[in-house]
């Protein structure tokens, strides 16, 4: 049994969460064949895919526990604890045959856990590759596991470098668009302060001509005035018998001529 062997404490919790995603990998699965779904299907699919990498981390942090512990343990001790390490590669690989069979009848044709290549023409599909599982031994099974996981891993540290560049280009393009969009808002502003200059100069121009038409007015008529004086002016001293035209208020009237008194004497 795999709970009697001999384990550090923290080598035995490693292994009893590797054995509980197990469990949840084999309900998981029970409940996959009931549901009709497709989409639904690729969903619990995914979380199952999930599972698998934690299980693959646990597993490599299980060899690698084992491997600092190697000379603490007899020779038996550490065949057995191999053999258990083995034994779990098996059968994740074993669950993640099967997670293929079902990708393949959802016809979903995307890089899976442990492919070593989509599109290529002669892969292996489910059922040989279980098979193939089967007659490898267990160092090559192991392996073979662990060259594939290492290939997963590669392939999703690049898709972070990807999404992280892709962030740090949005992250840039919004920075530049916040300056645009504060650059614009400050030229709105001048704008509307040159339009309320312009109302307001307007209003003075408009202002200051009815002044100057008033002003113009005023002294078209004064003008008017004097002119009509003057004439008056001209035509009494021109014509000074003429009765229809009234002195002017105080304008001195015109001096009689010698002919006038003679003939009053």
């Amino acid at each position: 049994m795999a709970s009697e062997l001999p384990m550090s404490p923290h080598l035995e919790q490693i292994h009893g969460e590797i054995r509980d995603h197990f469990r949840a990998l084999a309900n998981g699965f029970q409940r996959l064949d009931k549901i009709k779904d497709s989409s639904r299907q690729s969903k619990q699919l995914e979380e199952l895919a999930e599972k698998m990498r934690d299980c693959k981390r646990l597993v490599k942090e299980f060899d690698r526990e084992l491997k600092d512990g190697e000379a603490r343990n007899s020779p038996q001790v550490n065949k057995q604890l191999n053999d258990e390490k083995q034994s779990m590669i098996k059968e994740l690989n074993s669950y993640v045959a099967l997670r293929k069979t079902y990708l393949n009848t959802l016809g979903n044709k995307k890089v899976e856990l442990f492919d070593t290549g989509a599109g290529v023409s002669g892969e292996p599909t489910a059922e040989e590759n279980v098979q193939m599982a089967s007659t490898m031994s267990n160092q090559e099974l192991v392996d073979a596991g662990m060259k594939r996981m290492d290939e997963t891993d590669q392939a999703i540290e690049r898709s972070k470098q990807v999404v992280h560049q892709t962030l740090e280009v949005g992250t840039q393009t919004a920075s530049n668009l916040k300056g645009q969009t504060d650059q614009m808002g400050r030229v709105v502003n001048d704008l509307d302060t040159i339009q309320f200059s312009l109302k307001k100069a307007s209003q003075l121009v408009k202002e200051i001509g009815r002044q100057v038409a008033t002003d113009k007015c005023i002294m078209a008529f004064l003008f008017l005035i004097v002119c009509g004086v003057i004439a008056i002016i001209i035509v009494k001293i021109v014509n000074p018998n003429n009765k229809d035209i009234r002195d002017i208020p105080g304008l001195a009237p015109p001096a009689q001529s010698r002919k006038l008194l003679y003939f009053r004497e």
